[in-house]
């Protein structure tokens, strides 16, 4: 059985695509991730896949389907909206694979700790029964810190955000009141300062 192994970004295919070697599984790899946000992270997560595909000869086909506008109209908030982006890229996953005739399909997203595993299991056992094709379900969670850590030493480009538009705006918000919260434990190490001089 073929398998093609949907790829979210390079650092989590690493490990994924390492086991499948590993174990003897013939597979390929597809990009089809429009809901990487802006263009510029886009293209720079599409390349650095490419840089991995080129160290560990790993046959990888592209649908450079960027949609930023289309995540920006939908009006879904929370997992609702991971939802929305997890069905829609394991939907043309199952898609590509009947199509080009993979007897099965998974993901790299299973690798990752910071995603709703068992949404994205449903999903993907879901759009197998649509498209006629299996759904090779496997945790790779646990090599998620390897992975991380040959990521580095290939010195690939690991992401500090999930993907879309709206993420990014999570993590800035999030960046801007960590650095707000650093300010005022500043200010508050200075009023104890001065009232440790005005006490002598």
């Amino acid at each position: 059985m073929k398998l093609l192994l949907h790829m979210c970004c390079a650092p989590c295919t690493v490990y994924p695509a390492r086991v499948l070697k590993e174990e003897g599984i013939e597979f390929e790899g597809l990009f089809h991730n429009p809901n990487i946000h802006p263009f510029e992270e886009f293209t720079r997560r599409r390349e650095n896949l490419e840089i991995l595909a080129g160290i560990n000869g790993l046959t990888v086909n592209y649908i450079d389907d960027f949609d930023q506008a289309g995540w920006e109209g939908f009006r879904g908030e929370g997992e609702e909206r991971c939802r929305m982006c997890y069905s829609r890229r394991l939907e043309k996953a199952a898609q590509f694979a009947s199509q080009e005739g993979f007897g099965a399909f998974t993901t790299t997203l299973l690798v990752s700790p910071y995603q709703k595993h068992d949404v994205i299991r449903e999903i993907g056992e879901n759009m197998a029964k649509k498209y006629g094709v299996g759904f090779y379900y496997r945790d790779f969670r646990p090599g998620f810190r390897k992975g991380q850590q040959l990521a580095r030493e290939m010195g690939l480009y690991r992401q500090k955000y999930c993907g879309c538009i709206i993420s990014l705006r999570d993590k800035q918000d999030k960046d801007k009141a960590k650095e707000m919260d650093k300010v005022r434990e500043r200010e508050k190490d200075k009023d104890k300062e001065r009232s440790r001089d005005e006490d002598k």
